[in-house]
């Protein structure tokens, strides 16, 4: 298999300030395991800047146009309680919303297999109209839409294991009766969204995880719920948010995931994808907020990746 990288050092740019848990070292402890020689065979790539076309597929022009203008040319500005801008932040959120279509234009264009996309600042909490959660635009919709607007797969999957439900990026599905997403997640916590019960156009798979629970009940999670769903739904593409914090040492939540769980739980989107779409994957970073176990999850979801 080949395995694409796409990156910018753009993405640390964007200055959170003093103590943010989304703060560039977790770009920089990324990139260190990236460039280790078990991943040697990564194809790596410059992420570009997202074209204006792109984005709006997901967010209205007011709402493009509001993020921008409040990205402030010196010091910090706030655009909700936790989601911090600064002057590097305008370029660091165009390279993450563009690496992901860049990503999807490789793996259509079968120049590679899958890729991973090492951004910041993350994606999946963004609303159509509203930033929240470290996130201001939904990087990983934007590449969904983006590979249907652009290529043609009409059938999207969103595979989310990050600890927190993605609210915004469930938002796209429910309005869409060919997009699927799916998530495990602690539940009860941030964002507050992420009910068995939700539903929409698109199909909605939602496996909530109690604190405390470790891979048994992560990975039952994936084979009695979400693959089969996934198998149902047929997609003609299959994107990853790809977020590390359930791992048992995160300061952020209270699951007990190790990175054998995610190097497991990708090599079983993989074989899915290779049975249904032809292996098309696309897998962007979202959250992981210990440097040592993002490093190490990283490390186990690329070689998973490159595995196929």
């Amino acid at each position: 298999m080949t395995t694409a990288l796409f990156t910018h050092n753009a993405c640390l740019r964007h200055d959170t300030g003093p103590g943010h848990a989304e703060r560039s070292e977790r770009l920089r402890a990324v990139m260190e395991v990236l460039a280790d020689e078990a991943c040697a065979g990564l194809i790596h790539h410059e992420a570009p800047l997202a074209e204006r076309d792109d984005l709006l597929r997901v967010h209205p022009a007011a709402y493009i146009d509001q993020v921008l203008a409040a990205i402030p040319t010196a010091g910090y500005a706030r655009l909700d309680a936790d989601t911090v801008v600064s002057p590097g932040s305008r370029e660091a959120a165009l390279r993450a919303a563009g690496a992901g279509c860049a990503a999807v234009d490789a793996v259509a264009k079968r120049e590679v297999d899958n890729a991973f996309c090492a951004v910041r600042p993350p994606g999946h909490h963004a609303e159509p109209a509203q930033a929240m959660g470290f996130c201001l635009f939904n990087n990983i919709a934007v590449a969904a839409l983006h590979a249907r607007a652009i290529h043609g797969f009409q059938r999207l999957a969103v595979i989310d294991f990050d600890v927190h439900h993605g609210n915004g990026t469930q938002t796209v599905a429910a309005g869409d009766g060919d997009f699927f997403y799916a998530s495990t997640h602690q539940w009860p916590l941030y964002p507050g969204t992420g009910s068995v019960r939700d539903k929409g156009k698109g199909v909605i798979v939602n496996a909530p995880l109690d604190p405390g629970s470790g891979g048994p009940l992560f990975r039952a999670a994936y084979e009695d719920v979400i693959l089969p769903a996934l198998d149902a739904f047929a997609p003609d593409f299959v994107f990853i948010s790809a977020g590390f914090d359930g791992h048992q040492d995160d300061p952020l939540a209270n699951l007990r995931l190790h990175e054998e769980d995610y190097a497991w739980v990708t090599g079983q989107i993989c074989a899915r994808a290779r049975k249904l779409c032809g292996g098309r994957v696309v897998s962007m970073l979202e959250g992981g907020y210990d440097l040592a176990a993002l490093g190490r999850s990283v490390t186990a979801h690329v070689g998973a990746l490159m595995a196929g």
